[in-house]
């Protein structure tokens, strides 16, 4: 009676496990897969984001698989990329894990990166960039306005002196060890995050 007593405690101890929705398996049958889906398109439809990121400057399809599923995931309106065609890319995919399909990915080749932020300024978006510069503002003290436009930088060289003149403010983040530069991905959901909490979280809770 003893052991079977420790049993039972040990069980109800550990009700708390993780659970986390893998819709590509195949192991989960049509019907539920086809409930997944329904209550991810319900949420998708009640999120309020405007948060616009735009990594059309970045070529590594790890780093924009990365940053789809993150996207996706704190719910952001749209991921701008340089060309759809990364999308194919096996590490691309293997990354996104699927965010791709609920996510609106938008085509914006490098060389339209100008047009398209004047565009989005016309349409109330605030540009900001992901930079180190001598006007930087630091993330933990920044604002995110509603209408947000986070450009991101290229790998190896940031953001270019031209796009940076088209910017309303860059913000950079916070750092106290001897490499001063952290992964674009990184770097991306950061700042994601930071604007999710502060216009998404934030809004719910009020």
């Amino acid at each position: 009676i003893g052991s079977n007593s420790v049993e039972t405690d040990s069980q109800t101890e550990w009700t708390d496990v993780q659970k986390k929705i893998i819709p590509w398996k195949n192991s989960t049958p049509s019907s539920d897969l086809e409930m997944v889906f329904q209550d991810r398109a319900a949420k998708l439809g009640k999120s309020n984001s405007r948060l616009i990121v735009v990594a059309s400057l970045i070529d590594k399809p790890t780093n924009l698989g990365g940053l789809c599923r993150t996207s996706e995931i704190f719910g952001a309106s749209a991921l701008v990329v340089g060309s759809l065609h990364y999308i194919q890319d096996k590490q691309f995919q293997h990354l996104s894990v699927s965010a791709e399909q609920w996510l609106p990915l938008v085509e914006v080749k490098p060389s339209q990166l100008v047009d398209y932020l004047q565009q989005k300024k016309t349409e109330g978006y605030t540009i900001i960039g992901v930079e180190q510069t001598a006007k930087s503002f630091d993330l933990t003290e920044y604002c995110f306005p509603e209408k947000s436009l986070l450009l991101l930088g290229n790998e190896h060289e940031g953001i270019p002196a031209n796009l940076i003149h088209h910017l309303d403010v860059c913000v950079e983040i916070p750092q106290q060890g001897i490499i001063r530069s952290l992964n674009v991905h990184v770097s991306g959901a950061l700042l994601i995050w930071e604007y999710t909490r502060q216009q998404v979280i934030k809004q719910k809770q009020k």
